[in-house]
């Protein structure tokens, strides 16, 4: 029985495993069922990751926008 890490299963999960590697680890899955927890978990959070929309706050968006004004003023002939 091989002891697979959290990271062979993400390898696995986005098939960048070896071949040899890939058929131990889909055998493991169908008769170690704390292997398959911890990959049902793997599955959950990537599709968690999936739905995130990241955007930055709205306060560091105007102090760039300040920042590049006051730049461009400062190197702006008079």
């Amino acid at each position: 029985m091989h002891n697979f890490t959290l990271e062979d299963l993400i390898l696995y999960l986005y098939k960048e495993t070896p071949q040899l590697q890939t058929a131990q680890i889909a055998a493991a899955l169908k008769t170690d069922w704390i292997l398959r927890e911890k990959f049902e978990v793997i599955i959950s959070n990537q599709e968690n990751l999936e739905t995130l929309k990241m955007e930055p706050r709205q306060q560091t968006i105007d102090n760039i926008l300040n920042y590049a004004e006051k730049t461009v003023a400062e190197f702006s002939p008079i």
